[in-house]
């Protein structure tokens, strides 16, 4: 298959071509039905003779190619519905009938906010050309009408989210006007998805009221079933989150496909090089080091601790508490004994063999380092982060 993306550096034909691509080198394997061979991309500094040639070749169309921000309002008709005219003219001069799938918005609705906008009504043109055209000439043809899409692009031009990711991650001032605004978001990699269902004919069709466009058989409306709806507030109130995560090392919670997880990922690909990494605090002794590493909200703490050669540390019990032990350099031995049975268990451990060893609550326990020259470096879970006014730590030794 051989496909076609205009409006190829948007931000959506970037990651649209990024993701073709790696099911062409079959570095994606997730979609073992899609077959790949080449990807053109047409944008506004492709020759026009270039056109010719992939309206000729191609056996499937994205044409994500549109106007959001032109200086004149005019240019929204010629850039949305002007060049949507000059690439089916194109494919039909070729006698060329691969499928097509047209990038629209909701703002090409007929009635409400943006009725009489400019914008919408280009973007309204350019759905009943590809419908009329569809019918004519017996093409499956899909239009997607988007709401905001939400990754990454350039700042303070038309994604209110991209913008505030961007201020919050470089330190620049910004401007909420009113934090109960709601928004409906699709995540870039959500709609990458969707056009993978597409090519794969297992798309969402959708309907909308007032559609004047003749639908037919070889026209559908199309959506992508998964978007959020979240306020403004929502979404400061988590940036300020997560920039504050390398000094409170409290990582927000990001359940599976949850907005939150979508717009931290969002957030980091805005980080300036200087803040690709951060410091952390070692609490150092003659023994060797304990570094907290990642607090969560419902899942305690991760750490580090790292004892020098001969070096015994823990000694200690727990009445709810529990961790987990893994050491992943040097050799050691965990011990762990019960305060009230006094039954003793041993695990030698090392960097060679990882392992997680339990440490049960009401069992006193302590990690040996076995060498004499190598550090035992060990990662250690916790259920809790450390509450210094409730430790739950009672020295007793093994």
């Amino acid at each position: 298959m051989n496909i076609l993306v205009t409006g190829a550096r948007g931000m959506v034909g970037t990651a649209l071509v990024n993701n073709l691509k790696n099911i062409r080198d079959h570095k994606n394997r997730t979609r073992p039905n899609l077959h790949i061979e080449d990807i053109y991309e047409y944008d506004l500094d492709s020759a026009r003779e270039e056109l010719e040639e992939y309206c000729q070749k191609a056996d499937f169309v994205f044409n994500l190619a549109g106007v959001n921000r032109p200086e004149n309002p005019e240019e929204f008709m010629e850039g949305n519905f002007g060049f949507a005219s000059e690439l089916l003219d194109t494919l039909k001069k070729y006698g060329n009938k691969a499928p097509i799938m047209l990038s629209s918005s909701i703002q090409a609705t007929l009635s409400g906010r943006f009725g009489d906008s400019e914008y919408g009504r280009s973007k309204k043109a350019g759905e009943d050309l590809f419908f009329s055209y569809g019918n004519e000439n017996e093409v499956k043809v899909s239009v997607y009408r988007f709401p905001n899409l939400m990754g990454h692009s350039r700042p303070k031009y038309n994604s209110a989210v991209s913008t505030f990711c961007w201020a919050v991650a470089n330190d620049e001032p910004f401007t909420v006007n009113d934090r109960s605004t709601e928004l409906e978001l699709l995540y870039i990699d959500d709609l990458v998805e969707g056009m993978f269902d597409l090519l794969e004919n297992r798309e969402v069709h959708c309907e909308y009221e007032g559609v004047e466009a003749v639908i037919t058989e070889n026209g559908r409306f199309c959506c992508i079933p998964v978007t959020h709806k979240v306020t403004l507030g929502e979404i400061v109130d988590l940036l300020e989150q997560f920039k504050n995560q390398p000094s409170t090392l409290l990582m927000p919670k990001m359940p599976k496909d949850s907005f939150a997880k979508k717009l931290y990922s969002l957030y980091l690909t805005y980080l300036p090089a200087d803040k690709f990494k951060y410091s952390l605090k070692m609490n150092i002794d003659d023994r060797g080091s304990f570094t907290e590493l990642v607090h969560t909200e419902d899942c305690g703490q991760v750490s580090i601790n790292i004892s020098k050669p001969g070096i015994t540390k823990g000694q200690h019990w727990h009445n709810s508490k529990w961790e987990l032990f893994i050491v992943v350099a040097g050799h050691g031995l965990i011990q762990e004994r019960n305060i009230n049975t006094g039954e003793i268990v041993e695990f030698e451990v090392s960097g060679d063999k990882i392992e997680a060893i339990h440490m049960i609550p009401g069992w006193t326990h302590n990690i040996i380092n076995l060498s004499d020259t190598e550090n035992l470096v060990t990662v250690m879970t916790c259920n809790e982060i450390f509450d210094p006014e409730r430790p739950d730590t009672f020295g007793e030794p093994v």
